[in-house]
């Protein structure tokens, strides 16, 4: 099967049944859980409330508050909501909603049936990005033969972008994943412009667990202000259970891993923790916010010795601004800019570079459609204060000697023959011609000359940029 190993600390919760077996199907899982109670949407977000149940995606948004906040507008509107969860995953490092997807489907289906259920829901729909983890829900799907409601499987772009919440919501609604902006929440209006219950893959697993056991039984694992477990990506390879307020260097020991030159927590979108901040860090929201950090979606990812830091960081950062949605200046424009400004300080520009660093920072946080500019200015900024040591070397001397061994994981683009056009998309923007020029040539009227380009074995990476730079979503390789 796909995907990372798993394993767990103590007794399994969201991997209970997967000691013995590599995945769960419909009759195995009703061995494991049993049978899910039919609960009020009141009762619902009681329990979720009792747990401090909050979404595992990123943002760890109460869910008890969506939960109301749909009941309301549904209310208000007079109309069916919509549930939906999001199981995109588009960032390399974390890689735990494509366990629980693989491994344990049924759980998150549960979940998902539990809420729709309490919200009188008029559908329930699941957004993947991933051939294997769309199988697996299908399968799922398949093994239930019928479900209370409508329940589909949605495939979208496997774009970092497609998994913030009106980008998912606009995905499956019109099929063109792109972030809203406008400030207009999904639980107002969501999929088919109805109130939206959308949260994460684990969320919707560990509702389903909860409301097995019950609020008490489940904060008997972990802390009283984070009960439960939370599952975490180690090192951008290791998908691991563990209850909440384990030692951060501790549970990384117990996988050969140590804290290293500083650990990068909550992902791509999160935050660096020096080595020495680190090694006080409990596995919980309170206890790396109170270092600076943030648990965001799992991914925990410590640096060794042996690379360059402030290279590595270059080339998250440059993956950062490939994965732009193309519709926003601050996005677009704004992080190829600072992408290059941080270039220029690890080649040695001195305080010239670095202040132009600053000032792109500043331009591109708070004027997005969506956080993605910011997030990626916080990973770039928390890096140049944690690896300081390492910005003199390079800004000021001739860097700091090491070699960059490529260890924060990227995507990789395992092969491809060409791009293809699809004409019923593509909306002239010309963006993709800046990114692969080499092979896609504009006509006058500003549309690709040919609809079928081959692409050299050495552009496959600008390839793959030039797909996620489209805007209209034309392009894809084959």
């Amino acid at each position: 099967m796909n995907g990372a190993p798993i394993a767990w600390l103590g007794r399994p919760v969201l991997f209970a049944g997967l000691e013995h077996a590599e995945r769960l199907d419909h009759r195995a899982h009703l061995v494991v859980h049993g049978r899910p109670p039919a609960m009020s949407a009141e009762e619902l977000a009681d329990l979720a409330e009792n747990v401090d149940l909050r979404g595992r995606g990123g943002a760890g948004f109460p869910f008890a508050r969506k939960i109301r906040a749909v009941v309301k507008a549904a209310a208000r509107r007079r109309s069916r909501p919509v549930v939906v969860v999001n199981g995109t995953e588009g960032e390399p490092s974390c890689l735990k909603d494509a366990a629980l997807l693989l491994r344990t489907p049924h759980l998150v289906l549960d979940g998902a049936l539990l809420a729709a259920d309490a919200l009188n829901a008029d559908q329930v729909v699941l957004g993947v990005t991933r051939a294997d983890t769309e199988q697996s829900l299908r399968r799922a799907l398949t093994e239930r033969r019928v479900t209370p409601l409508p329940v589909s499987v949605v495939r979208l772009p496997e774009r970092f972008v497609s998994g913030e919440g009106s980008a998912l919501a606009r995905g499956i609604t019109s099929g063109i994943a792109l972030p809203r902006g406008g400030g207009v929440r999904t639980s107002e209006s969501g999929v088919g412009g109805l109130p939206t219950l959308l949260s994460n893959t684990e969320t919707y697993a560990q509702l389903a667990v909860a409301a097995r056991l019950g609020a008490l039984p489940y904060r008997e694992i972990g802390i009283a202000t984070e009960p439960g477990t939370v599952l975490v990506t180690l090192a951008g390879s290791q998908v691991v259970e563990t209850p909440s307020g384990v030692p951060l260097g501790e549970l990384l020991s117990m996988f050969d891993l140590d804290l290293g030159q500083g650990v990068l927590v909550g992902g791509y979108h999160g935050k660096w923790l020096t080595s020495e901040a680190a090694a006080t860090a409990l596995v919980s929201r309170q206890s790396l916010r109170n270092l600076g950090g943030a648990l965001g979606a799992g991914a925990i990812l410590p640096l060794p010795d042996t690379t360059c830091p402030l290279g590595e960081v270059l080339r998250v950062a440059r993956w950062l601004a490939d994965e732009t949605a193309g519709q926003c200046g601050p996005c677009y424009l704004g992080l190829p800019a600072l992408v290059t400004a941080l270039d220029e300080v690890v080649k040695g520009g001195g305080r010239a570079a670095l202040d132009v660093v600053e000032t792109r920072m500043r331009a591109v946080t708070g004027r997005g459609a969506c956080s993605h500019p910011d997030a990626a200015s916080r990973f770039v900024a928390s890096a140049l204060e944690v690896f300081d040591e390492d910005l003199r070397l390079h800004s000021y001397r001739y860097g700091c000697g090491r070699a960059v061994q490529d260890v924060l994981p990227m995507p990789v683009v395992e092969s491809a023959a060409s791009i293809v056009v699809d004409w019923t998309l593509c909306e002239a923007h010309g963006l993709c011609t800046s990114v692969l020029p080499e092979v896609i040539s504009l006509e006058a009227d500003g549309f690709p000359s040919a609809g079928v380009m081959p692409v050299p074995p050495q552009l496959l990476q600008q390839a793959a940029r030039a797909v996620d730079r489209c805007p209209a979503l034309a392009l894809r390789i084959r």
